[in-house]
Formats: structure tokens, C-alpha cells, sequence
């Protein structure tokens, strides 16, 4: 424990001493602070994608949904090089416009294509909050979490857990306040770095744990048949809702607010097209080890079904924490007294996806708030530099209201805000999902009108709520066990969006007039 508390205490000292060479370089603009000048290389721009996605949930969550459910989550990887695509195609059309006319935010882009709406504005400003929000929340609590399995004792759990999500808090806002974008994107290299090879580490560790490749490969057919085959043991993944999720959950995670912003600070278009390239093949590898340490994980820690319900080995406790159950049994097994500095910089890695993820939503929400709320309907006369530090006060707002959900909720298991948090948070990317549609009209089909774009959206933000646990309908669980709800969201989303365009088209692209009747004279005879 000495030696992880030590190698974290170094990582958090780092990060501050990034946050503080960002802040000496920045200078006091919103294209500075948000798009780091609109400069990022490829090593900042490629890493800071994959951080910003891959984050604590990846690490630990997809494992521990392997290790419930075997091989049916791992179709869930398909998503990624359909989601390099998406960085690639689209990215690099964002990024091309947002160099052109100065755009920051998501509404920015699509709210100037339908001639500078307001409507369209706040629910674009909408779709980004919807999905930030409980991110922001989730990745607190996880980092108290965190603190609290790695480095808790009999009797201070609790304390351990409310110092840890404060820490996590407190320098993730340090950091994001003093160099904004460049402070983040550097910051992400760094934990991007970490995450990835703490998951290939840990792969290796549990392979070789297993007797090696023929011995994992024995080990893991040798596990109940339901493990090995869609729609999984809890058939929570059949075979219409893995393709759907995996069609369309990768590209509604790349049109929130904080990819959006990193496609417009990408030096150039070849930069971004090479981070989609780079994206398409470590992400999906990185992804794919985690769900081979969660079925190595099943394998020699047999969960249980007890009156129907799962029941996680009593070793790891719950299926969450079958990567750091492996990562503490297996990577001193595997490299001896060095190992447990290895694992030490893995638990520094699992941390940082924590805070990748966070530091990304906090920066891209302050961006949302104040060019699109604050900027437009607050104090439209406000100057560049008052809007840049309205931006870190929202920063402040957010994390501190984040942080008492996180410590309240924990104190109280009952109530209710929190609780809705963790349940919304599976449905954040539906919600962001919502964006696509206008996205795709603004970018290349150019058909839809500002009316049909808002009401579209608001049509599959309202859907997509009616998944969540504010709204107790019960045909809601029937659908979304079938169907990935940010699809069920879109096509109701499409629908309003060509009606509504339809009966309110944009100036200039209504229907053709009719045909003028056919003359009545013949043409000439020659």
C-alpha cells in the first residue's frame, strides 16, 4: 500500500505541475482555453480521444459485464473501428468548419446552419448536458471508489472514500482551471498511456495465471455453455440489440461536447484522419483484453447464482472488481518484487481513466454553459475574457454540486438524485445520440429546416427519457431489452425531423412549384 500511495501522490503532484505549464503557456481567450489555439498534434489529439472514452467504466465495467455475462458483451467491441470511421469522416468535416468560422461548441455549427436558431441552439446545448452530467458524477464516485478498495482498512472505508473523491475532484479542477484544453489534452496522454497498458498488463497477467494461451483457452470453454454464447447469462444482450448498440452507441459517445471540441483543436485535417486510424486499431485491442480478463476472471472466480440472482465470487466481492482482484493476485505473480510497482502505476492508471473522463466533461460543460447559455441569452455583450472565466466558475459550480451528490448519495444509499445518476448514466449516450441526425442533415444532406432539426430532437430526448428511472413505465424495460434505446430515441427523432420539415421548411428549400400546364397550341410541325 506504501508504494501506491507514494506513486499516486507523484502522478497527482505531475498533473498539477501539467495544469501549471498549461496556464504559463494559455492565454486568456476561449480559443485558447478551450481548443488549446486550435494546435493539438497527433499524439495529444489521438490519445486525448481514446482517454476521454475510455474511461473508468471501460476498465472496470466492461470486465466486470464480461464476467457476468460471458462472451455476449464482447460483440459491444464491433463498435470501435465503425467508431474510428466516424472520427475520420465526420471529425475531420468538424474540424474543417469549426477552423473556418470559429466555432467552438456543437451548437455553434449547428445552429448557424439553420440560420442561428435559438431553439436549435438550446437543444443541441441540451443533448451535451444530458450526456456530461452524469458522467461528471459517475466519475467522482468512481474515484472514491477507487480509494476506497485499494486503499481502505477495517473501519475507515468511509472517510477513506469521501478523501478520495475529494482529492480526485480538487486536482482534476486545479488542473482543468489553469490550462484548460492544453492542460487536459497533456494530462490525457499521460492517462491515456497508463490505461491502456495497465489492460494489457493485466490480460497478460491473467493469461499466463491460467497455465498461458492453451490453458486460458481451455479454462474458458470449459464455462457454462450460457456464458459462451449470445443473448448471455442474464440474456440481457440479444442479438438485434448487440447490433444496434454496436451501430450506433460508438458514434453518440463521439458527438458529445468533449470529442466535438477536440475535433476543432486538431491542427489539421491529416491529424485528426491519422488519430481515426490510430483510434481504430489500440482502442479495439485495448477493449478486447478487458473482456478477456473478464472471462479469465470468471474462470477462476466461479460467480454463483443464488435465488436467480448473480452472486460474485466472495474473493472479488462484486463483478466490478474483477480487474483489480486479478491486477493485485497476479501481477506480482507474474513479475516478482518488481511487480508491485507495477501495480502500483496500473492503480494509477484505473485512476486515470477515472479522471480523463472527467476532466473532458468538466471542460467540454463549461464550454456548452457559457457560449451557448451565458453568450446568448444571459450577456450577450459580455467580452471574451468575462465569458473565459464564467467558463472556470461553471467548472467550480459543477464539480462542487457533483461532489456533494457523490458524498451525500454515499452517506445515504436511499437517496434519490444519486441513485437516478447511476441508472441514467447507461442511457447518457442515448441521449447524446439525439445530436446525429441534425449532424448528419448539417453535414451532408442539407434538407432538414431549423424547426424540423429542434423538434426532432426534442422528439428523441423525450423518448429516451422515458427510459430512465424518473418515468416508472414498465414497457420501457420490455424495449430496451430488445433494443438499444438511443436507436429507439432516433427513429422517433428522424420521424418528427422530416415531418415537421416537411409541413415548416427551411427559406428557399420548400417543395418544387407545380408543372405549368401543357400548352394548348402544338408545336410546329417541321
Amino acid at each position: 500500500m506504501t508504494v501506491q500511495l507514494v506513486t499516486l501522490i507523484a502522478y497527482l503532484v505531475v498533473l498539477v505541475g501539467i495544469g501549471v505549464a498549461g496556464f504559463r503557456r494559455s492565454k486568456l481567450t476561449e480559443e485558447d482555453y478551450y481548443l488549446a489555439g486550435r494546435s493539438q498534434g497527433l499524439a495529444a489529439t489521438a490519445l486525448t480521444i481514446m482517454a476521454t472514452m475510455f474511461s473508468a467504466a471501460a476498465i472496470l465495467g466492461l470486465p466486470g459485464a464480461a464476467y457476468k455475462d460471458g462472451v455476449a458483451f464482447l460483440f459491444f467491441a464491433l463498435n470501435l473501428p465503425l467508431t474510428g470511421c466516424v472520427v475520420y469522416v465526420l471529425g475531420s468535416k468538424i474540424r474543417k468548419l469549426g477552423a473556418e468560422r470559429g466555432y467552438v461548441t456543437p451548437a455553434d455549427l449547428v445552429a448557424d446552419h439553420y440560420g442561428g436558431s435559438h431553439f436549435v441552439r438550446l437543444m443541441v446545448a441540451l443533448c451535451g448536458f444530458l450526456f456530461v452530467v452524469p458522467y461528471i458524477v459517475m466519475q467522482i464516485k468512481g474515484g472514491g471508489y477507487l480509494a476506497k478498495t485499494v486503499f481502505a482498512t477495517d473501519g475507515n472505508a468511509e472517510d477513506i472514500f469521501d478523501t478520495g473523491a475529494m482529492l480526485m475532484t480538487a486536482v482534476t479542477v486545479g488542473y482543468v482551471l489553469l490550462g484548460g484544453m492544453r492542460s487536459v489534452a497533456w494530462s490525457d496522454v499521460i492517462q491515456g498511456t497508463l490505461m491502456i497498458l495497465g489492460i494489457f498488463v493485466t490480460c497478460v497477467a491473467t493469461v499466463s495465471a491460467m497455465g498461458g494461451i492453451s490453458g486460458y483457452l481451455e479454462k474458458v470453454s470449459a464455462l457454462p455453455a450460457e456464458a459462451l454464447s449470445v443473448p448471455g447469462v442474464s440474456n440481457s444482450y440479444p442479438p438485434f440489440k448487440l447490433m444496434t448498440l454496436a451501430l450506433f452507441a460508438g458514434a453518440a459517445s463521439l458527438v458529445q461536447p468533449g470529442q466535438w471540441i477536440r475535433f476543432y483543436a486538431a491542427r489539421s485535417r491529416a491529424t485528426l484522419r491519422r488519430s481515426a486510424l490510430v483510434f481504430s486499431v489500440v482502442l479495439p485491442l485495448a477493449l478486447m483484453a478487458s473482456m478477456l480478463v473478464g472471462l479469465g476472471g470468471r474462470a477462476l472466480y466461479p460467480p454463483e447464482i443464488a435465488d436467480g440472482e448473480f452472486v460474485a465470487h466472495a474473493a472479488i466481492g462484486s463483478n466490478d472488481r474483477v480487474v483489480l482482484q486479478l491486477m493485485e493476485d497476479h501481477i506480482p505473480e507474474l513479475l516478482g518484487g518488481f511487480g508491485v510497482v507495477v501495480l502500483s502505476l496500473i492503480t494509477v492508471g484505473v485512476v486515470a481513466a477515472t479522471m480523463s473522463t472527467a476532466d473532458s466533461n468538466l471542460h467540454a460543460l463549461a464550454a456548452v454553459i457559457t457560449r451557448d447559455v451565458y453568450d446568448r441569452f444571459v450577456r450577450p455583450q459580455a467580452s471574451e475574457r468575462e465569458r473565459a472565466w464564467v467558463g472556470r466558475a461553471v467548472i467550480v459550480v459543477v464539480a462542487l454540486l457533483a461532489l456533494w451528490l457523490v458524498r451525500h448519495g454515499n452517506a445515504d444509499p436511499d437517496f434519490k438524485p444519486v441513485k437516478m445518476i447511476a441508472d441514467l448514466m447507461f442511457v447518457a449516450m442515448a441521449f447524446s445520440a439525439q445530436l446525429l441526425p441534425a449532424t448528419v442533415d448539417v453535414l451532408w444532406l442539407k434538407r432538414g429546416s431549423a424547426a424540423g432539426a429542434a423538434w426532432g430532437m426534442a422528439a428523441g430526448l423525450a423518448t429516451v427519457f422515458c427510459f430512465t428511472p424518473f418515468v416508472a413505465w414498465d414497457g420501457g424495460r420490455d424495449i430496451s431489452r430488445n433494443l438499444d434505446v438511443g436507436f429507439v430515441g432516433m427513429v422517433i427523432n428522424v420521424a418528427v425531423f422530416v415531418a415537421v420539415t416537411r409541413l415548416r421548411p427551411a427559406p428557399g428549400r420548400g417543395p418544387a412549384p407545380p408543372p405549368a400546364p401543357p400548352s394548348s397550341r402544338q408545336p410546329p410541325q417541321g
